[in-house]
């Protein structure tokens, strides 16, 4: 084994143009220059030696090592040896080994140099293996030699077969293609290195699937090998195709894949009917637009080359049959178009045309890619319900109709052999109130009783038609019956309008535009004219001119309209609908003069504008208004505010203690009451009494007698300083300020005095039982002056008895 790894080597280093050379012992000393007699190119460069060394050739040479993977013997694998012309065999150099798998993979006799793989390797897991090599001395372990870098490369064997990473394959090809159609292309991977032998070098194969396809041996690119393949044949084929390395040769290894071609549909099949001839029934009672029957033809294709188109051929039955495809499963479905009638026609026939949807022009050559079958259909009779010669029935009647009226009528008939009779109904839940009857055998609908419009404006019924000898067998029509307005409303002004015609207006000018409406339906067809009353026909200021499209306008008939004169007019209108019998009302105009600019642009319409200064305007106005109303609110608040001033201080509150106005709640007995105030001191002068007490307060000590007045004196300023000093020196007085009042009469009058306070004090005896004698009503009085007239009587027998 030695031998031959030794030799495989040393054919590696022939290959590389190079060869290894017995080193001699170094003829210098250590550190002196030596020039190696290795080959050229090898990595055994100068180096910088390390510290305390000369520069010197490195005394020994390699190139590459080789191991062989997938060792299997028992000893280590001999790798190489290092040796360098330092070492002259006497065990003063020591071999030391660093790098990828030193002392786990490879290892170093120290002494001799010689390298070892301690395990098997494997080329494809790593293909070599980058090492470092040091000479050092034995003892003192100090380098003889920098260090150096080497590669150990693990020899590829042929261990790995190809492999189809992608598999297994599948694949399609149009079916009919000719030969050499590509189909697709498989690939197998080797993992042996492929710049060493023909350890990778793959060659393709077919092992099971010829003679329909065929692969290139070296690209595995599949084509087809037998021209016109059907798919209708044979759809799924299975190619196995084999690669094997060593280029095929024997000994080589080998994988293998699947590859599923499938052959794609092409259009090369026309639709066949399974038989020529269809027989087909069909009641003639079947609804127009209902499948009739169904005829297929069949397609070898799939998916859209199987698509079927049918066509009916004019002729016999056409016209009456339509046919189209049910998208699922191909089929002619039979559409009937028309009504079937037994009684009129009991058979048709006609042909019916399957042709492909999709052509392919390369197979046209192939014959006419359609197919023709003929149907027959036989209508079957029917016992049928009776027929309306009406879809439906719209019946109009005015909501005056008299109860019993006939508004229309229906016809049913039975269109059998048989011909029976037929009865007429009308459904109740269609007509809950009973508004309409029907006759049972002529069909005339007539009323029941007077219809509403405004409550119901539309009646739809149902009216079923019977047949005698068939009872179960009916049918039913809509009826809608109208109920007609009549004219119950007159027209009207369709709002109040409120005109106004300018001063400056012109003769002919339309001033207003107004319109009418009604109450009466429908509000579409309504017209109205419009006209000026009978009774102002002969009006001289305005108007009636109808436009004729339901509105009218007012029209000036002369100029100079003048708010002084007449501010508002009065204009009737005659409006009439077109309703049957027609209907008319008059409506008013109210039409107000209001000063107009040049323009016609309104400005005022209110009368008092007029005396208001010209060129003023309404905002203005209104400013001037409103500051005079704000001056008399406050010239108002002052006085208020002065008046209760002079009250407060004339009178004060009754719980002030400074006040001495005494309030009575009790009701006075009027001027002859002097028991509730005192009334001397209103008195004139001459006839006020003496010694008279004050009736404010109730005094404790008799009061000084008060000087009389000077009669003779008429200056009023001296009475009332007299009065003032008479208080000042009265001891009855209160502590506080009190009111004293100062009235004084003058008596200059010849006619002397007229007051009534004179006349009680000259009076006094006067006698009042006459009061009596006046009857119940003055009862009161009487008792009042009699009460009095005691009271100054005991008052002057008490002044006679002192």
């Amino acid at each position: 084994m030695l031998t031959r790894n030794c030799l495989l080597l040393f054919l590696w280093v022939l290959v590389q143009d190079g060869s290894v050379h017995s080193l001699h012992p170094p003829s210098s000393p250590l550190g002196q220059g030596r020039t190696p007699r290795g080959h050229r190119g090898s990595p055994g460069s100068m180096r910088n030696g390390a510290a305390g060394f000369q520069r010197v050739k490195r005394g020994w040479v390699w190139n590459q090592f080789f191991v062989l993977e997938e060792y299997m013997g028992s000893d280590p694998q001999y790798v190489g040896k290092l040796h360098t012309d330092l070492d002259r065999g006497d065990s003063a150099v020591k071999y030391t080994l660093s790098g990828d798998g030193a002392g786990s993979i490879f290892t170093i006799d120290q002494t001799t140099g010689d390298i070892h793989a301690l395990r098997s390797l494997d080329r494809e897991e790593k293909p070599y293996y980058t090492l470092r090599a040091q000479a050092v001395d034995i003892n003192t372990n100090r380098p003889l030699e920098p260090e150096s870098e080497f590669v150990i490369k693990v020899q590829d064997i042929n261990d790995n077969e190809p492999k189809f990473l992608e598999g297994p394959y599948r694949a399609s090809v149009p079916e009919m293609s000719p030969v050499g159609t590509y189909v697709t292309q498989v690939t197998a991977t080797d993992a042996d290195d492929p710049t060493y032998g023909n350890s990778a070098r793959v060659v393709y194969s077919i092992l099971h699937g010829q003679p329909y396809f065929s692969v290139d041996p070296k690209t595995g690119v599949i084509k087809t090998a037998l021209p016109n393949m059907d798919r209708e044949v044979k759809e799924q084929y299975q190619v196995l195709i084999q690669a094997k390395d060593m280029g095929g040769q024997l000994g080589g290894l080998a994988g293998t894949t699947t590859v599923n071609i499938t052959l794609s549909d092409v259009n090369d099949n026309p639709p066949r009917f399974s038989k020529s001839f269809f027989h087909l029934r069909v009641p003639e009672s079947s609804s127009v637009g209902s499948a009739v029957g169904r005829i297929k033809a069949h397609d070898l294709d799939i998916g859209r080359n199987a698509e079927v188109e049918y066509t009916i051929v004019p002729g016999d039955g056409g016209a009456m049959f339509d046919i189209t495809t049910n998208e699922h499963n191909q089929e002619g479905i039979i559409i009937l178009k028309r009504p079937l009638d037994y009684e009129t026609k009991k058979a048709y026939t006609f042909k019916v045309d399957a042709t492909n949807a999709h052509l392919d022009p390369r197979f046209q050559s192939f014959g006419a890619f359609k197919d023709t079958a003929t149907v027959k259909i036989n209508v079957l009779d029917v016992d049928e319900p009776p027929v309306f010669n009406k879809p439906s029935y719209v019946m109009d009647v005015y909501e005056d109709t008299p109860a019993g009226t006939i508004i229309g009528a229906v016809t049913a008939q039975d269109l059998d052999a048989s011909s029976s009779l037929v009865r007429y109904s009308i459904d109740w839940k269609s007509d809950l109130d009973s508004y309409f009857d029907i006759d049972p055998v002529e069909g005339t609908i007539s009323t029941n009783e007077l219809l509403d419009r405004e409550t119901i404006s539309q009646h739809n019924i149902s009216v079923v038609a019977t047949k005698l000898n068939s009872p179960v067998l009916t049918s039913r029509v809509a009826v809608t019956v109208h109920v007609l307005d009549i004219n119950e409303f007159p027209p009207e002004l369709a709002s109040p309008y409120e005109s106004f015609v300018c001063e400056n207006a012109k003769v002919g000018q339309v001033i207003q535009t107004f319109s009418a409406k009604d109450q009466d339906l429908p509000a579409a067809g309504q017209q109205f004219s419009f006209k000026a009353s009978k009774d102002d026909l002969k009006n001289k200021n305005f108007t009636i001119r109808d436009f004729g499209n339901n509105t009218a306008g007012v029209v000036t008939k002369r100029g100079g309209f003048r708010r002084r004169l007449q501010e508002i007019y009065l204009l009737p209108v005659v409006i009439e609908d077109n309703g049957y019998p027609p209907k008319s009302s008059t409506g008013t105009l109210t039409i107000r003069v209001c000063g107009c600019e040049s323009d016609g642009a309104l400005l005022t319409c209110s009368a008092e504008a007029i005396f208001l200064p010209v060129g003023l305007s309404t905002g203005a106005l209104v400013a001037i208004l409103l500051c005079i109303v704000i001056l008399l609110v406050i010239v108002v608040l002052y006085v208020g505010l002065r008046r209760q001033k002079k009250k407060e201080t004339l009178m004060s509150s009754k719980e002030d203690i400074r006040d001495n106005v005494i309030h009575y709640d009790d009701e006075g007995g009027g001027e002859e009451d002097t028991h509730a105030f005192d009334m001397g001191t209103l008195r004139n002068p001459k006839v006020v009494k003496e010694n008279l007490f004050r009736r404010d307060v109730k005094p404790e000590t008799k009061r000084c007698p008060r000087p009389p007045v000077s009669q003779e004196s008429a200056d009023i300023r001296d009475f009332i300083n007299q009065r003032l000093k008479d208080h000042d020196t009265d001891n009855s007085a209160p502590p506080y300020d009190s009111l004293a009042t100062y009235a004084y009469e003058g008596d200059g009058s010849v006619a002397e005095s007229l007051s009534s306070i004179e006349s009680l004090a000259m009076e006094l005896e006067e006698d009042y039982d006459y009061l009596n004698e006046w009857g119940p009503r003055f009862k009161t009085l009487a008792g009042i002056f009699g009460e009095q007239s005691e009271t100054h009587s005991d008052t002057t027998n008490t002044e006679i008895s002192h």
